[in-house]
């Protein structure tokens, strides 16, 4: 039998490995070389070199998305016009993260006008649906306490398509048909699948087949052969020899689960794009897929409608920063949860994290303890700045800081931490691309769990997300259900400025993995010097079971997943201080970044646990 394990796990293997021949963890940092090429000092624990490019650069989660971007940036497009075809191309290639049936968010640096500028992509929920009547969806699948997981309750407005023309008109410059040409002819001739996402793909289709074997997908068990041709067409990838007539390779499609090897073909998908090409933004937001949509929602007894779709609009929004050491850390605003890792380097700020030493117990205890404080606040204030009336800049003070570190006692984990006593007024993927004029763009784009919600609107080769489960059912809570509102957004962009310029735009995709992982890249290259792919290469952990926005209460002290280069008596030092320590599970986030020298050269690294690439040239 073919070895089907994906090449991901190879990759941390070796990391793995090289971790673990590093001069010790006490004596690295103190070595003013420490982190410097690693490659050639024989401190490597990177799995490659970064790429260096002097005229345009891209990073994104399938190597045919970069090879897209930068075939765009070569021809003369900008940044934008560069991420939105990638964007378009992993919507065909990894629908298990991202799609145009899920929302978006971007940072973009312009060098025209020497700012940095935050578009909020997100879709609300539809205005028919109360609180009430999803409560009682809640209770017939079974869950009172929560948004079912998947079906047409955790449908919310799509918001990427909207995001890609917003973007368009005011950074791009290469027409919307050549941005998305690419994705068509891939879309009908077919396009690779390699091992990684293949993997999240069956498991994927695993858990819908699960949830449709147990009913909870109660509006299509009348619609039985409808549903499951649209999703076979979308879901199910084949071998497809290109060299077949149409006829056979649509034959070909039909019950195959990609196994790393594979082409899959999207003919849905290609004609949808189509006419998003000609017809712009209206052909998705009032034109045919709205009525698609509109009807099939109307047929399976779904809430969500053309009017829904009609009023949609993405929202410009100024991003937040706050200093960290040497540089300026940028995130969106809620209701994204950028802020968790703005509030999580404000606390550590005060701790000499390069003197207590890289992936030592004393450096990742108070990066856990600082992560836990901020998650508790997530849980409390963040949610739809329309409804809370809670400016989250609050959480960034000096003061309410120092009040917070002062909470960390590095001898023992704290107890579960409360929030502030602040009043109230009131499956992902990340990509980044850089052009020639100094334009930079912080990327990221999900359909939330997975492929989305399972449900496949009538020929249109997307699936629409199931965003709307990351609302709580708690009346009072700030990320309460409500019609017409966005959810709590996992989702964000990164971007970091040095003395005013652009300096690095980067992300870790993977639900609360992503503000953690952001920190760990600022810590490991603003405190351990470590280069932009060892930053990313470095063994990770990742803080799980405290207090969520949906409303679910902590686990005690919650618990630490970490990944085997945190050597054994690290983790053993941490238990001793009342962490509950888990061993890697692999949810630990996929990275892309790129850092602008002042010279104007590009640097650019990828995640090794993923299937991604990064480009430039």
């Amino acid at each position: 039998m073919r070895n089907r394990w994906p090449r991901a796990l190879g990759a941390a293997l070796l990391s793995l490995a090289l971790v673990n021949t590093n001069v010790s963890a006490q004596d690295a940092p103190r070595d003013p070389n420490f982190g410097r090429g690693e490659r050639v000092s024989g401190q490597t624990f990177a799995t490659r070199s970064p790429v260096i490019a002097p005229h345009g650069a891209a990073a994104t989660a399938h190597p045919l998305a970069t090879q897209t971007a930068i075939d765009v940036l070569r021809a003369g497009g900008t940044a934008i016009d560069a991420a939105i075809a990638a964007n378009a191309m992993l919507g065909l290639v990894e629908p298990t993260g991202n799609g145009i049936g899920g929302d978006i968010f971007v940072i973009v640096w312009d060098p025209e006008t020497q700012r940095l500028y935050g578009y909020n992509g997100s879709g609300r929920t539809p205005r028919g649906m109360s609180l009430a009547e999803m409560r009682r969806e809640a209770r017939r699948r079974g869950n009172p306490n929560a948004v079912p997981s998947f079906g047409a309750a955790s449908v919310s407005v799509p918001g990427t398509v909207d995001g890609w023309f917003a973007l368009h008109e005011r950074f791009g410059r290469t027409p919307m048909a050549d941005l998305l040409a690419p994705t068509i002819r891939y879309a009908r001739e077919g396009a690779p699948i390699p091992q990684t996402i293949a993997m999240y793909w069956a498991n994927n289709r695993r858990r819908l087949e699960a949830e449709f074997a147990a009913g909870r997908l109660q509006e299509i068990q009348n619609a039985r052969d409808t549903y499951w041709r649209e999703f076979r067409q979308t879901g199910l990838p084949a071998r497809v020899d290109p060299a077949a007539d149409e006829a056979h390779r649509r034959n070909q499609i039909r019950g195959l689960m990609p196994d790393g090897h594979s082409l899959f073909a999207n003919p849905d998908l290609a004609s949808t794009l189509e006419l998003i090409a000609r017809d712009g933004r209206d052909a998705y937001y009032r034109g045919p897929v709205a009525r698609t949509i509109d009807t099939y929602m109307r047929r399976i007894g779904g809430w969500l409608r053309y009017d829904d779709l009609a009023r949609h609009q993405g929202e410009w929004v100024d991003p937040i920063c706050a200093p960290y050491r040497s540089v300026e850390v940028c995130e969106l605003p809620p209701n994204s949860q950028g802020v968790v890792a703005l509030q999580t380097l404000r606390i550590l700020e005060s701790f000499n994290l390069r003197e207590m030493g890289f992936l030592t117990p004393d450096s990742l205890h108070a990066q856990i303890e600082a992560t836990r404080l901020a998650f508790a606040d997530r849980a409390q204030f963040y949610g739809d700045p329309a409804f809370t009336g809670f400016d989250t800049r609050r959480l960034l003070t000096d003061d309410y800081t120092a009040e917070r570190r002062a909470m960390i006692d590095m001898a023992r984990a704290m107890p579960p931490p409360p929030h502030a006593e602040l009043r109230i007024d009131g499956d992902t993927t990340y990509l980044t691309t850089a052009d020639s004029n100094g334009m930079m763009v912080s990327l990221i784009q999900s359909n939330y769990r997975g492929m989305g919600s399972g449900l496949v609107p009538d020929g249109l080769g997307f699936m629409l997300q199931d965003r709307a489960e990351l609302f709580s059912l708690e009346s009072g809570y700030p990320n309460v259900y409500a019609p017409g509102r966005r959810p709590f957004q996992t989702i964000i962009p990164a971007f970091a400025l040095r003395d005013g310029q652009p300096w690095l735009a980067f992300g870790v995709m993977g639900g609360d993995m992503q503000p953690q992982g952001h920190v760990q890249i600022i810590v490991n290259l603003i405190d351990y010097d470590l280069d932009l792919q060892a930053a990313g290469d470095a063994a990770r952990y990742r803080f799980y079971g405290g207090a969520e926005p949906t409303g679910d209460e902590p686990d005690g002290v919650g618990f630490v997943a970490m990944e085997n280069g945190i050597l054994p008596d690290v983790r053993a030092e941490l238990e001793r201080r009342g962490h509950r320590i888990r061993p890697a599970d692999g949810s630990f986030g996929g990275y892309q970044a790129i850092m602008r020298h002042p010279s104007g050269v590009y640097e650019v690294a990828t995640e090794m646990r993923k299937d991604g690439s990064a480009g430039g040239y």
